[in-house]
């Protein structure tokens, strides 16, 4: 059902079954799959595809142009997957050069004024709470919690379901996990979360012996990291070591205690 006072763009592609409520502007080749409702006086622009069964809420404004001076006008993308939520005031911005990319996945919650911006990627399952400011090209893993009003800088990874408190400034790599509260400081394991999202014991117990060795006991967390490289037994505890040991241009958060700061540099 649309509404008779939507504007929808000729060049619009959208599912039969698709909802367009009163006010709504879609706006260029905007693709939109079947069992989405796009609420009153949503904003859809661009090339952007959303999936199915999203719902775009009141005052969202979706696939516009970057906040980059470095912007030329060139196509680019915006993607959202399948049951993704975008409550009320979320901006979402398409990527900045020829054919980059904004992705977001499937059973996504942004929740009300968040903001992503151009050349993010976010993964499935992701809980962005009220506030959350993303700068450009950060990626955030799959099951990852982001509390309200935390900010991540550009360039920055938060791993899989790793916690970020409210409030939080990340500017450096959350480690997945784990959880992070004021600038960077880690707490610990995200125990709570790992249960939830179905990791055994065995799983749990690993990640939080390798966060004691690597966090607690060294001075250095990619000598650490390395030197634990063929030890785990767990999926979980493998992926620990290889985000830490990936390419970075934040470098990773640590903890305050000790000398573990001073060792969160860039990696090479």
């Amino acid at each position: 059902m649309i509404h008779p006072t939507a504007v929808i763009d000729k060049h619009a592609n959208l599912a039969d079954d698709v909802e367009v409520g009163p006010y709504a502007v879609i706006d260029g080749p905007v693709r939109i799959g079947a069992g989405t409702r796009v609420c009153s006086h949503a904003h859809i622009e661009g090339h952007t595809d959303i999936g199915r069964e999203c719902v775009i809420h009141p005052f969202a404004c979706v696939g516009g142009p970057p906040q980059d001076l470095s912007y030329d006008g060139a196509t680019s993308i915006c993607r959202i997957g399948d049951r993704t939520t975008i409550r009320e005031g979320v901006t979402v911005h398409r990527g900045t050069a020829e054919g980059s990319v904004t992705q977001i996945g499937s059973d996504c919650m942004l929740m009300s004024n968040s903001h992503v911006a151009h050349d993010c990627t976010i993964e499935d399952h992701v809980t962005m709470s009220s506030g959350v400011l993303l700068a450009g090209h950060v990626t955030i893993c799959h099951h990852a919690v982001l509390g309200g009003a935390a900010m991540v800088q550009q360039f920055g990874r938060i791993g899989e379901y790793t916690m970020i408190s409210g409030a939080t400034l990340m500017t450096r790599d959350a480690v997945p996990f784990l959880t992070y509260s004021d600038r960077c400081y880690c707490h610990g394991v995200n125990r709570v979360g790992m249960r939830r999202g179905g990791f055994d014991r065995e799983s749990i117990d690993e990640v939080r012996h390798l966060h004691r060795r690597v966090f607690r006991e060294s001075a250095n967390l990619r000598r650490a990291a390395q030197e634990l490289v063929g030890s785990t037994k767990t999926k979980a505890g493998e992926r620990f070591l290889q985000f830490i040991l990936a390419d970075s241009k934040r470098g990773i958060g640590a903890s305050r205690r000790g000398k573990l700061v001073e060792s969160a540099g860039k990696s090479d």
